[in-house]
């Protein structure tokens, strides 16, 4: 008589489902976070003291133009603007005038004056402001070519402030961004390829050209204020002024600020 497996298979079904339900499962749980710091970094190559020193009447009537002495490069996560600001630590009395080290002679003369406006000093950078707005028109920057002198154009004249890290004004000069919302130069970096280009050639690059022209005799005739005031003469008003021989330091200080 032929024996019937049907029993067996039962039994093997029902281990099989006692074994699935009886299945032990563990788990442990890693939490990851990621921290986005804001990078804003301002590289900046060149020397820190830039010497102007007039010893020749061409040099007087001329000026001393120094070429590519500043290098400014930019890396940031953040949208940007970038602006430079004179001012001196007011050893004259006041930090936009420029600080007298030393006075040459016996002593001043008549008409001689030590109040230099920091303003007389001229910048130039390689390319326009790349602003990121409709509304550019009311931005200025420091491309456009140093002119001959006499010049009172203002184009090239340095934004000056006893506060520097306060941002420049609408209509005051900015070497990338400006002072609204809108205005501003996306992140990004001059190591790396984006849409304007990397290294020199992009936004985030910049190299800035510096010159003074004392005229003789040496009344700064090419100096201009923030707001636009053009002036030959800027020694408190005294137009038979002339600077007093000497050596005068100011400082030049390049902002990086997020937007």
């Amino acid at each position: 008589m032929k024996k019937s497996n049907l029993p067996l298979f039962f039994i093997s079904m029902l281990f099989l489902g006692l074994t699935s339900k009886a299945q032990l499962v563990d788990e442990q749980n890693v939490t990851i976070t990621m921290d986005l710091q804001p990078i804003l970094q301002l590289d900046m190559s060149g020397p820190q003291n830039i010497d102007f020193v007039f010893d020749e009447v061409y040099e007087y009537v001329g000026g001393i133009t120094k070429y590519g002495v500043t290098q400014l490069k930019v890396s940031a996560s953040v949208d940007w603007d970038l602006y430079a600001v004179g001012y001196s630590s007011g050893m004259n009395g006041n930090a936009l005038l420029w600080d007298n080290q030393v006075t040459y002679g016996i002593g001043a003369a008549t008409n001689a004056s030590n109040a230099l406006d920091c303003e007389l000093l001229e910048l130039r950078q390689n390319k326009a402001n790349p602003l990121n707005t409709s509304v550019a028109a009311l931005f200025n920057d420091y491309s456009t070519a140093f002119g001959k002198s006499p010049t009172i154009t203002g184009a090239n004249n340095i934004y000056t402030s006893i506060a520097p890290y306060t941002k420049p004004i609408a209509g005051l000069k900015y070497i990338a961004g400006g002072v609204l919302g809108v205005d501003f130069v996306a992140g990004g970096t001059y190591l790396v390829t984006n849409a304007s280009g990397t290294g020199a050639g992009s936004n985030y690059w910049y190299t800035m050209d510096y010159r003074i022209v004392p005229g003789l005799p040496a009344i700064f005739p090419n100096t201009r204020s923030n707001a636009g005031v053009a002036s030959a003469i800027h020694f408190g008003g005294v137009a038979t002024a002339y600077a007093q021989p000497g050596v005068y330091t100011m400082n030049v200080k390049y902002v990086l600020v997020q937007n």
